[in-house]
């Protein structure tokens, strides 16, 4: 997708990346959070989060039961959201006590906080013996709204700490399969287990390798005081309200993922870096030298490549080494995938060629799911390949490939017709989803950027013009986005805030919604 953008001031060029393993790129202004994380010289996932539209995933919220559908197994609860959201039988606990606390329960290390076993998917009982319409009930979101579907939630809530996932509800105890160690694991389990209270389970996380029984414990505490101000607050909040509320970007980054295999945080303004510092100084002090400060002239996200390698990540054709190509093409109900020669054409025999083009797409494949964050059924149209040992090549590697997504998946094998179906799990939408809307001038049939996507493409062109130059700036747009970029405390107020200078906004009615002109 190429927008029809006239913006006089050149681009900044694309400088190279530090050749460190993997890094974070933070970007932050009045009206948005931007994270980047790179692997060597490739961007591999990207978050953003606007203050008015943050995610809700692990938010607790206190709701009411709305419909019981015994014929879906599940229920539709009020939690003041847009939609209702939906709760399946198999996340419903058996009457569960909110306000219980932490006595001793009957708990065992077997079961949930009351010594019961939670029932396989075949040994169910019925959705209506578990919840009832108009009871008030404690759950939190499992999964994002996407697209016109409410939010996934369930009642088997747990609390995230650095060290530590709590799971009040449910006594059992847990530990990361990314540590290896055997005997590392077997003493982290022995340390949780003699200092938990009874009747709640913890989860032990991967940054947890390697740390003394006093820093465990004094996550533990953090995790328990928490879980009993959201009892308080259960009890005494109204209906529906939420009662748990994740942090932002910015913090929840730094407790999920900040650890020792990433090399440096590289953050934007000083005020989000000495926010964050703060709390590294704080939950993490060893890693403090490792966040950093951006104090280049331009954008940092300009200058390490990133908005390119962004722009690039909606356009449906991506290019691989050989000159080979795949096609991605993202629906509502699954997502296409076809691989193409293109270019190469090899240099002994047709099967040779098709399996390099075909090996080198499953990592190209690979990494634009992860980027993209693309979830639910893919199907993935390979060249098709006369031998049967080297289909079996392809399905190996993609399945071995698959190995560093975190997203759970499942891949079949390749069919005859040289097709590979699979699932990806999807819990937030899709990177096209957060940048992309429906295009107006062809009812649905293309994508464009959306108007809030291009107001922050303007911000930021008008902060690097006004940097450079005193002058005042005529900016013409179209009139879709200027009402946008009027809004009380949006883009022009923050920009006349910051330079003292005023901007004036001209509308053009035969703009395209993605174009716009400074001068």
């Amino acid at each position: 997708m190429q927008p029809r953008r006239r913006y006089r001031s050149s681009r900044p060029k694309k400088i190279e990346k530090s050749n460190k393993v993997r890094e974070f790129f933070l970007d932050s202004n009045p009206f948005e959070r931007r994270l980047a994380l790179s692997e060597g010289e490739r961007l591999k996932q990207y978050y953003v989060e606007r203050d008015g539209d943050r995610g809700i995933s692990g938010n607790i919220y206190k709701g009411t039961v709305v419909s019981v559908l015994p014929g879906m197994q599940a229920a539709f609860v009020e939690i003041g959201l847009e939609r209702t959201a939906f709760l399946h039988v198999s996340d419903i606990m058996d009457s569960p006590d909110y306000f219980r606390g932490f006595d001793d329960s009957s708990a065992d290390s077997s079961g949930d906080a009351r010594g019961e076993k939670r029932t396989s998917r075949h040994d169910q009982p019925n959705i209506q013996d578990k919840v009832k319409k108009g009871q008030e009930i404690m759950v939190q979101v499992a999964k994002e709204p996407i697209g016109s579907k409410g939010a996934r939630i369930t009642s088997y809530v747990s609390l995230p700490g650095r060290y530590l996932v709590l799971m009040p509800t449910y006594d059992r105890i847990g530990v990361s399969r990314r540590i290896g160690d055997e005997r590392e694991r077997r003493r982290l389990k022995k340390i949780v287990s003699s200092v938990k209270p009874k009747g709640c389970g913890f989860i032990i996380r991967t940054v947890c390798e390697g740390m003394t029984e006093e820093e465990v414990k004094s996550d533990m505490d953090f995790l328990l005081k928490l879980w009993k101000i959201t009892l308080d607050k259960m009890e005494k909040s109204k209906n529906p309200s939420v009662i748990y509320e994740e942090p932002d970007l910015t913090l929840r980054t730094i407790r999920d993922s900040f650890s020792k295999d990433i090399k440096r945080m590289v953050i934007e303004p000083k005020e989000e870096f000495d926010r964050a510092a703060a709390f590294v100084e704080e939950y993490m002090p060893d890693l403090r030298p490792r966040i950093e400060l951006y104090e280049g002239g331009e954008s940092m996200f300009d200058s390490y490549g990133i908005e390119v390698e962004l722009a690039e990540a909606l356009e449906k054709q991506v290019w691989l080494p050989s000159g080979g190509s795949i096609v991605m093409d993202q629906m509502e109900a699954l997502t296409a995938i076809d691989v193409n020669t293109g270019k190469y054409v090899g240099k002994k025999n047709s099967e040779l060629t098709i399996l390099k083009t075909n090996l080198e797409a499953v990592g190209e494949i690979v990494h634009q799911l992860m980027l993209r964050n693309i979830g639910g059924i893919i199907v993935i149209d390979f060249i098709d390949m006369d031998k049967i040992a080297n289909r079996e090549k392809v399905y190996r590697t993609l399945k071995d490939a698959l190995r560093v997504d975190k997203a759970r998946t499942n891949i079949l094998k390749v069919s005859e017709l040289g097709v590979i179906e699979m699932t990806r799990k999807r819990t937030r939408e899709s990177l096209s989803q957060t940048l992309l809307e429906a295009c107006p001038y062809c009812d649905g049939g293309g994508l464009v950027k959306n108007k809030s996507a291009i107001a922050m493409d303007i911000y930021r062109d008008l902060t690097r013009e006004l940097e450079r130059r005193r002058a005042k700036v005529v900016l013409y747009v179209n009139p879709s986005v200027a009402e946008i970029l009027r809004e009380k405390n949006g883009v022009l107020d923050e920009m006349n805030k910051r330079f003292k200078k005023r901007v004036t906004v001209k509308t053009v009615d035969v703009f395209h919604q993605e174009e716009y002109e400074l001068i």
